[in-house]
């Protein structure tokens, strides 16, 4: 399994009034992680869901909190696929502070009708061979 690594910088406004990391601020770090690795498989969300009326919700996530992030620091969000079925793909995530693991998250992404929100099948030319369908 490929892993995919993004760099986040805390700042100021990620913060609470004690320096520590907002706990949804994970969230959005691991979202934009998952954004890249996107854009780095070649997938273009907004284009995608123009052409297609079609694109990625997600459906489920769980995380584990393990130590906090504070301000200033240098973190690296991981995206790797888990699972990969016809209309979601399940990732592990994982945000550490270099090699201490911070939040661990599994996050299943659901690829869906945009119009009603119903699940729709990914197309199979999507994703490379390396993330097969299960």
């Amino acid at each position: 399994m490929s892993v995919f690594r993004w760099p986040v910088r805390i700042y100021w406004e990620d913060t609470d009034a004690g320096g520590v990391v907002y706990h949804a601020n994970y969230v959005r770090f691991m979202e934009r992680a998952r954004t890249e690795w996107l854009r780095a498989q070649g997938i273009d969300q907004l284009a995608l869901s123009e052409q297609t009326s079609r694109g990625f919700v997600i459906r489920e996530m769980h995380l584990d909190f393990h130590r906090p992030a504070r301000l200033d620091d240098e973190l690296l969000v991981s995206v790797a696929v888990k699972e990969r079925r016809s209309a979601s793909i399940l990732f592990d995530q994982e945000i550490v502070r270099g090699d201490t693991a911070l939040v661990r998250a599994t996050v299943r992404a659901a690829f869906v009708d945009l119009g009603t929100m119903r699940p729709a099948q990914i197309p199979t030319d999507l994703f490379p061979s390396e993330f097969p369908f299960t």
